[in-house]
């Protein structure tokens, strides 16, 4: 029998929520999907370390290697590499990316640069007209793609008023973002140690971005089964979107979500979806820098309990660190080191692991050795690797 809070909803428990999270990741055991339902089902996986992509990627099937996640972006096209949540790059179901430039296209604009290093609206139009003429037909470097857009707009695109890792990007720059959530820019292969992009629509026929409300709306109900239950708040942080847009979504979309309770608080999954799963939350995994379920999982004091939350989560940011997974929660942090066909792993520990435990970890680093090409071997010690930030 279900049980409920003392308000009537259904109740779940912390561990029943990481059981089905690990379960629709393919964590507790390896997805049956292709490689673009694994991406699918956690709602995209993040790409600014693309080895991290590859490595998420492939941890949640059985048999996938980095090779497999180039062949499904470079040749295949069942992936795109392009801008995704937050802002930042990630991997993307070809076939959700009508979705997913709605939605983020949907999202009020922001900036956080001073005013006179800003786009107005007429030259953000410029910007996005040129870069969708430039990439119509081409895989451009960053510098071929600069020349193209001040040669279309003006020398005033070429000003370096955006800060940057090591100093100032030209001011166009800014409205990359505007171009990919248009459907018109995404990542191209790469040429040699060069990023490349083009536009989606070359290797999409027909692409056009869905209206944003429907769109939104299908990327709460994605985000809610792989990451619910959670509240309005943790929507919009995971979607870098206002909260007051978020708790509008959810109000407009309550015919088709069910409120449960977690830990005392009231929180959303997709109606019919408040079952706990058979299955306990078991299992040991090492996941790389910005695992989705890293980043979209809720209450963080519960997924990086005790220390884990001083020694794996750095700025409030989840993902920071690689990090050991036990039973669904950050138990340690790891890192890696490859030295041709080596893979030297260090896993860092935050509580002792016991035999069964250890045994899986031999195991798990046995599967990212496969996944990344190469032959791992396993050391328990500091990790002294500094945070991704």
């Amino acid at each position: 029998m279900r049980e409920r809070s003392a308000g009537g909803l259904p109740r779940l428990t912390w561990k029943q929520v990481c059981a089905r999270r690990l379960a629709r990741h393919g964590l507790l055991a390896p997805s049956a999907e292709p490689l673009a339902g694994i991406v699918a089902a956690v709602c995209g996986a993040h790409a600014q370390v693309m080895s991290a992509a590859e490595l998420a990627v492939g941890l949640r099937g059985a048999g996938i290697t980095r090779a497999d996640v180039r062949r499904a972006l470079w040749q295949d096209h069942t992936l795109v590499k392009t801008f995704g949540p937050r802002g930042t790059v990630h991997l993307l179901p070809a076939s959700d990316l009508p979705m997913w430039c709605g939605a983020l296209g949907g999202l009020p604009a922001s900036s956080g640069l001073p005013e006179d290093a800003r786009l107005d609206t007429a030259q953000r139009e410029a910007v996005v007209a040129a870069i969708a003429a430039a990439l119509a037909g081409a895989e451009l470097t960053g510098d071929e793609l600069d020349d193209a857009v001040r040669s279309a707009c003006g020398s005033w695109a070429g000003d370096l008023v955006v800060p940057a890792f090591s100093g100032y990007w030209p001011r166009w720059r800014q409205a990359m973002g505007a171009a990919a959530n248009a459907g018109l820019l995404c990542f191209g292969p790469p040429r040699g140690r060069l990023v490349t992009y083009t536009s989606p629509r070359r290797w999409l026929p027909g692409f056009r971005p869905a209206p944003a409300r429907l769109a939104l709306s299908q990327l709460l109900h994605a985000y809610l089964h792989a990451y619910g239950p959670v509240t309005a708040a943790q929507f919009a942080q995971w979607l870098a979107a206002p909260r007051r847009l978020a708790q509008e979504l959810l109000t407009a979309n309550a015919a088709q979500l069910q409120e449960v309770e977690l830990d005392g608080d009231r929180v959303w999954v997709n109606a019919g979806d408040a079952a706990a799963d058979p299955w306990p939350a078991r299992g040991v995994r090492l996941l790389p820098y910005f695992d989705p379920y890293l980043v979209g999982s809720h209450p963080r004091w519960r997924l990086f309990p005790g220390w884990a939350a001083d020694r794996a989560f750095s700025r409030g940011q989840a993902g920071t660190f690689p990090v050991l997974l036990v039973d669904g929660a950050v138990a340690g942090i790891w890192h890696q080191r490859r030295a041709g066909q080596r893979l030297h792993i260090t896993v860092e520990p935050l509580r002792p692991l016991g035999a069964r435990h250890r045994s899986e970890l031999e195991s798990e680093a046995d599967r990212v050795g496969k996944v990344l090409d190469a032959k791992p071997d396993l050391t328990l010690g500091l990790v002294t690797a500094r945070a991704h930030l």
